[in-house]
């Protein structure tokens, strides 16, 4: 991991053990089993998605927004503006995120039918549990930050859950782990399935819809940022794009800004890109998700 990474696994630990001396994993798991059910993601039929963004700081671009501003209203237009989903950031030292902004977020989607994601350092599944009690249909997972082992635990408590996982990656390298564990997890659910286990519930997606089946629910992210010098690197999405594993939706992460961004990655085989500063910075975000879909679908929402 770089030095980035470490400094957030760290943070991101220490807040589990504080949550988890306030409410135990038993009773968090309550918590969220009782939730109540979140929007499914849907990815359009006509060609292109994204995942908007809701960050009020960044450490590359700095104050987005501020406590104060109405970010509620833009997490509404968003979803108006036809965002498949909508990640929430909810690390507080860098990003100035919260669950409670995770939780009052999800609460403006879920009448909206878009489901929010939690984006943040995961490090262990009680976090994942933390997102679906707090009204979150995703999580992110960064494969670089995490054992094998424990990213099979955090994929397994999303999809007993009924979560969609969007799995990130920065290099080559973790492509291959992505490749591998899905070939992993496909010759598990052979077994489970074979023996009637509830594994055997993960499945594909199902083009122009919801996930199949229910159960398993994954996107496959590259992000372009240099997590050294914080910089977009935007070759990086045409140099990765080989390696992607089939069958799991691929996401552009960074560097997506305007409609050419997105309509190039479209071309490059990416199915939704993550967009977060342009459409913090945009005065009309749905406008901005509306020019991006010109750009990217045969048919428009």
């Amino acid at each position: 991991m770089t030095g980035f990474l470490d400094d957030m696994a760290r943070s991101s630990a220490a807040r589990v053990a504080q949550a988890i001396r306030h409410e135990s994993v038993d009773a968090l798991e309550r918590r969220a089993r009782s939730a109540a059910p979140s929007a499914p993601l849907r990815l359009s039929a006509s060609g292109f998605d994204v995942i908007a963004e809701l960050k009020l700081r960044s450490p590359a671009a700095g104050q987005l927004s501020l406590e104060s501003e109405d970010w509620l209203g833009r997490v509404a237009a968003y979803a108006r503006g036809g965002a498949a989903a909508v990640s929430v950031l909810t690390e507080p030292s860098r990003f100035d995120g919260s669950l409670d902004h995770l939780r009052r977020a999800a609460a403006v989607l879920a009448p909206l039918g878009v489901p929010a994601m939690r984006k943040d350092f995961l490090v262990d599944p009680y976090q994942v549990l933390e997102a679906r009690a707090a009204g979150a249909g995703g999580v992110l997972v960064i494969l670089r930050m995490l054992t094998r082992p424990r990213i099979d635990q955090l994929l397994d408590v999303a999809a007993e859950h009924g979560m969609f996982v969007l799995l990130e990656a920065f290099d080559a390298a973790d492509l291959a782990m992505a490749r591998d564990l899905k070939a992993a997890r496909a010759v598990r659910r052979a077994g489970s399935a074979e023996g009637g286990g509830e594994f055997a519930k993960g499945g594909e997606f199902a083009k122009g819809g919801e996930f199949a089946n229910g159960g398993e629910m994954i996107l496959m992210g590259v992000n372009c940022r240099d997590l050294q010098t914080l910089q977009v690197v935007q070759e990086r999405f045409a140099a990765l794009a080989p390696l992607l594993p089939d069958g799991w939706p691929a996401v552009a992460e960074s560097g997506v800004a305007t409609s050419m961004d997105a309509r190039r990655m479209q071309q490059l085989g990416y199915r939704l890109a993550l967009i977060g500063t342009a459409l913090m910075a945009s005065g009309d975000p749905s406008l901005l998700l509306r020019h991006i879909f010109d750009a990217t679908r045969t048919v428009q929402p």
